[in-house]
C-alpha cells in the first residue's frame, strides 16, 4: 500500500506529540491514540493495538518505537525515520537545556514542581486510552481473563516481558482447544570525568539495543555502567538525570541526553541520544513489515491478542502508580476527573488539557 499521508504531516504530529507528552510510555501511548486513531483516523483500533503489540515485543522505548511504527505504516520508510526523530527531538532539545541549566545552578525543583499540574491530566489520557483502546483489545472474556490476571501479576512485581509473552503464548495456546473451552477462561554537580565519546556512545549504544520494556528501566541498566563500573556519575547525579527524564515531554530515555550533556557537553548529548536511540530505528525497521503476516496466522494472531490485553493491563498498572503519586490533594484529584470527563464526553484534544494541567502547576507554584 503506497504512503498516504504526507511526510510534512507526519513530521508535524510527532513533533508536536513529542512536544506535549507527558507521564511516560503509557501516557504516550494514550495520546498517540487519541490524535491517529481518534482524530485522523490513520489507522483502526485493532492496527494500532497491533502496532502497539509489536513494540511491547522488542527491545528500546516502547512508545518511540510505536511512532515509529505508525509513521512507517502510514507514510512508508520515510515515514519511520521522521516520525521517530519527530518524537525524539523536542525531548532531546529540551533536556539538553535542563542539563546545562543542571550545571550551572544545580537545582531543578521549579520545573518539578510545575509540572506536577501536568500529572492529573496525563492520569485522565491514560484511562480513557485504556476504555477505548479496551473496546477492540477485550472482545472476549478470555482476553478480559488475561488482561485481569496481566495486571495483578504486573502490579506484584513480575517483569513486564515476562506477563507480554506469557499472556501471547496462553491465548495462542487456549485458542487451539476446543472451542467451546477457549471460549471460557537540589544539588550540586561534582567534577566531570573525562569520557570519551566513542565510550559514551558504546555505553549507550548497547543499552539501547539491551533494554527491554519501558524506559523506566533505565535506572538499572545505566546504574550498572555509569554508577558502579565506570564511576562517571554519583548516584544522585543518576537519579536527577531520571527524573529530569519524567518530568519533560517525550521519551524518558531522553535521560540519556542529559547524561551525555554533564558528561561531553553537547557533543555529549547528541552522541548519547543518537546511541541510546539508534538500534530502535533498526528493529523497527525489521520488524514492522512482518506484522501484518503475523495478523494473518491464527496463532500469530493469537499471540497478538495476548499481548494486546497484557499491554493494557501494563497501561492500567501504570495509571494506578502514577496516580498515588499525583493525586495527592483535592485540587489534583478534581483536575484529574475533570480531564477525564471532558475527555470522555467531549473529546477534546488532549494536548489543551496538557497546556490547562501546565497552567494548573504554574498557579500552585505562584500561590505557594
Amino acid at each position: 500500500m503506497p504512503p498516504r499521508v504526507p511526510l510534512s504531516t507526519v513530521a508535524w504530529v510527532f513533533l508536536r506529540l513529542g512536544a506535549t507528552a507527558f507521564g511516560g510510555p503509557a501516557a504516550h501511548v494514550g495520546l498517540m491514540e487519541d490524535e491517529i486513531v481518534r482524530r485522523r483516523g490513520w489507522l483502526t483500533r485493532p492496527d494500532f493495538l497491533d502496532l502497539l503489540a509489536a513494540a511491547h515485543l522488542i527491545p528500546g522505548p516502547t512508545s518511540t518505537e510505536l511512532a515509529m511504527h505508525i509513521g512507517r505504516r502510514v507514510a512508508g520508510w520515510m515515514g519511520l525515520v521522521v516520525a521517530g526523530v519527530g518524537f525524539i527531538l523536542p525531548a532531546a532539545v529540551l533536556v539538553t537545556a535542563l542539563a546545562w541549566a543542571y550545571q550551572a545552578y544545580g537545582n531543578l525543583d521549579v520545573a518539578k514542581e510545575i509540572l506536577q499540574g501536568v500529572k492529573p491530566v496525563v492520569i485522565a489520557v491514560i484511562v480513557q486510552a485504556i476504555v477505548s483502546l479496551g473496546r477492540a483489545a477485550l472482545a472476549s472474556a478470555l482476553l478480559v481473563t488475561v488482561a485481569v490476571v496481566s495486571a495483578i501479576l504486573a502490579a506484584v512485581g513480575v517483569h513486564e516481558l515476562v506477563v507480554l509473552v506469557g499472556a501471547g503464548v496462553f491465548v495462542a495456546v487456549a485458542r487451539r482447544r476446543p472451542r467451546g473451552v477457549a471460549s471460557i477462561v537540589p544539588l550540586v554537580v561534582g567534577p566531570v570525568p573525562n569520557v570519551s565519546l566513542p565510550s559514551l556512545f558504546w555505553v549507550f549504544f548497547k543499552t539501547g539495543a539491551l533494554l527491554f520494556g519501558s524506559g523506566y528501566l533505565l535506572v538499572a541498566y545505566l546504574r550498572a555502567d555509569l554508577v558502579e563500573r565506570y564511576h562517571w556519575l554519583k548516584e544522585e547525579e543518576l537519579l536527577d538525570a531520571i527524573a529530569v527524564g519524567q518530568v519533560t515531554p517525550g521519551p524518558v530515555t531522553t535521560t540519556a541526553t542529559f547524561v551525555g550533556y554533564l558528561l561531553g557537553g553537547t557533543a555529549g548529548a547528541v552522541t548519547a541520544t543518537v546511541a541510546i536511540f539508534l538500534p530502535a530505528f533498526v528493529y523497527v525497521a525489521v520488524s514492522g513489515p512482518l506484522v501484518p503476516r503475523l495478523r494473518r496466522s491464527p496463532t500469530a494472531a493469537a499471540v497478538l491478542d495476548g499481548v494486546n490485553a497484557a499491554s493494557l493491563a501494563l497501561m492500567a498498572v501504570a495509571a494506578v502508580h502514577l496516580a498515588r503519586g499525583s493525586l495527592t490533594d483535592g485540587p489534583s484529584v478534581v483536575l484529574a476527573v475533570v480531564s477525564l470527563v471532558v475527555l470522555l464526553r467531549w473529546k477534546v484534544n488532549s494536548t489543551w488539557l496538557i497546556t490547562a494541567g501546565l497552567a494548573f502547576g504554574v498557579g500552585r507554584w505562584l500561590i505557594g
